[in-house]
């Protein structure tokens, strides 16, 4: 389907607006409350899932199954140096790094023809000779991180040495497990080169040592291989890599482990940090992991909502709230389409109520596997359903380019209950990607959530 079709549709319908006038369809003009006030929802209210443990290593895990290419980025890099004699310069192309035969050859193998915008301000950093550089790197899911710190890492193992000389640590053992694939493919035309993991489960003997030269694995298990155990000797590491690090402080006990892991390193020992985000949490953990840090950060892009046309729908119940949802899909021509609601419950629902209207769609629910999540997502993408019905959690970084139409059947709002500005923007973004125009329909079904309503809007 042509891209804007849908939004010349919208054009027509609002000039045509009497097919639409069921459903009170407004554009958004409200005026907020004068005293700003919140009315508090019902005590009986559903309980959110932002309320339930969010599993941010899921969530990570799952960005990175449904990544199979990188994205596309328009941001900007921002390098802050904290070291004065470090290398800034950037570079365009993996020959200028000049790195070692069998390394250019993996490099390419993975599908990279050139680096990423991370890559070509960290890689001449993370390479420096005679001195690497410390790194703490932040960017979004997708953007090339983990190919750079494992590229930094294969690059300072000397393969005839066979003992530990590099030490990767993941949140999970699934996330080890990825980082770990990404090593064998770019590695492949190093067949000296041995990779061993660190996780729960995998026994050695007491007093054995570890033969392979890259250590990838969680803290808790790392900790023990290198002081309880003594199977690695932390003293001969010259690259530690920490990485999902905004996952890893969310994980019990992990900032401890990691901390106790890097004071066993030697002091020209390379530290590496990687993070989807750049939460002071984060950069308090970086600071005593990572001494003189130079830093990248992917600016964060500038949101518009100037190509995304938003309108209310008011409603007086559930019920009437997805009739008028059956309506829209009447009225407007749609490619794809996210529907968010504020909990597993509503949204399985509403994912069973339109099913039997005879819409094609698809549920992404925090109760599935994580590998099942992907292949819902997967199967979206590729067009085989036309609506996915979902949750925050869940969908949170999702990028599906076909997506035409956002539909906030429930309104975003925290777990006090007060609008959730951000939540708002990052879901009506799904839409009107790469400066495509985009349409994005609230569901108003009391005093409240227009309450809600009117305070996103003077936000923005």
């Amino acid at each position: 389907m042509a891209t804007d079709s849908w939004a010349l549709a919208v054009d027509e319908q609002e000039a045509a607006a009497e097919s639409l006038s069921t459903l009170q369809l407004k554009e958004e003009k409200a005026k907020p409350d004068a005293n700003g006030a919140v009315l508090k929802a019902d005590d009986n209210v559903e309980k959110t899932e932002d309320e339930e443990k969010e599993d941010r290593a899921a969530q990570s895990l799952l960005n990175k199954l449904i990544r199979s290419n990188l994205v596309d980025t328009t941001n900007q890099v921002e390098v802050l140096q904290r070291d004065p004699n470090s290398p800034l310069y950037s570079v365009k192309s993996f020959e200028e790094l000049h790195l070692k035969p069998q390394l250019l050859q993996g490099v390419y193998a993975m599908g990279f023809n050139r680096p990423s915008k991370i890559q070509e301000n960290a890689l001449p950093m993370m390479l420096a000779e005679p001195s690497p550089q410390n790194l703490i790197a932040q960017s979004q899911s997708g953007t090339g991180k983990t190919a750079a710190f494992v590229l930094a890492m294969l690059s300072r193992v000397e393969p005839g040495n066979k003992y530990p000389q590099c030490l990767c640590l993941s949140p999970t053992y699934e996330l080890a497990l990825q980082t770990g694939k990404v090593i064998e493919q770019m590695g492949k035309f190093y067949p000296e080169l041995k990779l061993a993991y660190a996780v729960r489960g995998n026994k050695l003997e007491r007093g054995q040592k570890i033969s392979e030269q890259i250590v990838i694995g969680t803290p808790g298990t790392v900790l023990d291989w290198c002081s309880k155990l003594k199977f690695i000797d932390p003293k001969k590491i010259k690259v530690f890599v920490l990485d999902e690090a905004d996952v890893m402080i969310a994980t019990q006990g992990h900032q401890d482990q990691s901390i106790r892991i890097q004071r066993m390193l030697p002091r020209d020992c390379q530290m590496l940090l990687f993070s989807a985000t750049f939460e002071d949490s984060v950069w308090k953990f970086a600071q005593k992991v990572v001494p003189d840090p130079n830093i990248i950060k992917l600016k964060r892009e500038e949101e518009t909502l100037d190509t995304i046309k938003q309108y209310y729908v008011l409603c007086n119940s559930r019920d009437e709230k997805f009739r008028a949802l059956c309506n829209i899909y009447g009225a407007i021509t749609i490619a794809q389409a996210m529907v968010f609601c504020h909990t597993r419950k509503t949204a399985g629902w509403l994912a069973a109520e339109l099913s039997k209207e005879g819409h094609q769609v698809a549920l992404l629910s925090g109760e599935m596997m994580v590998e099942q999540r992907a292949a819902v997502i997967e199967r979206f993408r590729e067009g085989k359903e036309k609506v996915l019905v979902t949750t925050n959690v869940c969908a949170r970084g999702i990028d599906v380019e076909q997506v035409s139409v956002v539909i906030n059947f429930d309104l975003p709002v925290d777990k006090d209950g007060n609008p959730d500005n951000e939540t708002y923007l990052h879901r009506i973004g799904r839409t009107g990607r790469f400066g495509k125009r985009g349409l994005a329909i609230n569901m108003v079904d009391s005093k409240h959530s227009m309450n809600i309503l009117n305070r996103i809007q003077e936000h923005f």
